[in-house]
């Protein structure tokens, strides 16, 4: 079957209409599921959840049985679908795309959020990682990691590096570099990754850490410069590019991407999802169009998924609370 988004009233509908006669059997039993799934995003189509979601729907809602329904709903850094989801009946019928800016950084970077990133949700499965890429403009003379940091040293805060905005991923990994290299640079945010992009290719900006997917193609054709990936290895994508961790021990910073449902959830349709998910990124011709893609498949079991969670809001927290990053 084909991920397609439904009318608005369809959707609604799906949502908010109870379980018919046998339905409570059906939610935790053999018969799940009975009808088609909403799966929230909190960004725009066309983005790299997007990408990401519609991907993996596609066979997913083969493996099920019943059609995937992909419900955008973007603003204010994914606050809007994940609050959302949070309050969707916990029947199995919604999903939310969990990810580092919804279910990692937003618990830190707002005062108040109308969700528990942990709380509100019940686990599924970790279901990729998103590595971002070190990438300076054509202009800049450096080649390797090590070569920036020995220029940043030299002239503290005169290399300047682009963001899609304050809170954004681009922004606090490149903050969690500075740290651990204990170098200065000029923090240049713009509103959305592309515009920033835009300008590092013309050498307005030095440096950026943007997530893979939307830069990949630059970088093959060689009109930016990667030299390193923030994840703890190297990647097939990009095997002649290092990972910072080679330069940097212990440096890792992926975008991950996990499947949730709201909390209250039968223990049984967790396990179906959990193992229909598992599954079907498990199909080689499926992995080989993610990694293209630049992302990594990465599952796990929903205690997994939780455990990390925690770990992630933690290693944000401490970030924005060193560089005192504040929502814009």
């Amino acid at each position: 079957m084909v991920v397609q988004r439904l009318a608005t009233a369809l959707c609604a509908a799906a949502i908010a209409g109870s379980p018919g006669p046998g339905g409570a059997q059906a939610q935790g039993g053999r018969d799940y599921p009975g009808k088609p799934l909403r799966w929230v995003l909190g960004f725009p189509a066309g983005g790299v959840s997007d990408l990401l979601a519609r991907t993996v729907g596609q066979k997913l809602a083969e493996t099920l049985g019943q059609q995937i329904v992909i419900d955008n709903r973007p603003g204010a850094s994914g606050i809007v679908a994940s609050a959302l989801a949070a309050k969707a009946p916990a029947n199995g019928y919604t999903l939310m795309l969990g990810e580092t800016s919804t279910h990692s950084v937003n618990v830190s970077l707002f005062k108040k959020l109308p969700y528990n990133p942990l709380a509100d949700f019940a686990p599924v499965t970790l279901l990729a990682e998103s590595p971002l890429v070190l990438v300076v403009a054509p202009t800049l003379a450096v080649a390797s990691v090590q070569e920036l940091i020995t220029v940043a040293k030299a002239k503290p805060g005169n290399l300047n590096y682009a963001s899609g905005g304050s809170g954004t991923g681009t922004h606090l990994v490149a903050e969690l570099f500075k740290s651990t290299t204990r170098i200065q640079l000029t923090h240049v945010p713009y509103k959305g990754t592309p515009p920033a992009i835009t300008d590092l290719l013309g050498g307005r900006v030095d440096l950026m850490f943007p997530n893979l997917p939307p830069v990949i193609g630059q970088i093959k054709t060689a009109r930016l410069k990667a030299i390193a990936v923030s994840s703890g290895r190297r990647l097939p994508s990009l095997p002649d590019v290092p990972a910072i961790a080679e330069t940097v021990s212990g440096f890792v910073a992926n975008t991950w991407y996990g499947v949730l449902v709201p909390a209250g959830t039968p223990r049984p349709v967790v396990q179906r999802l959990n193992a229909a998910i598992v599954e079907v990124v498990a199909i080689p011709e499926l992995r080989e169009r993610l990694s293209g893609f630049g992302f990594e498949v990465a599952t796990s079991t929903p205690e997994g998924l939780a455990q990390y969670m925690r770990g992630e809001i933690g290693k944000w927290a401490q970030v924005i609370a060193e560089a005192g990053i504040k929502a814009e």
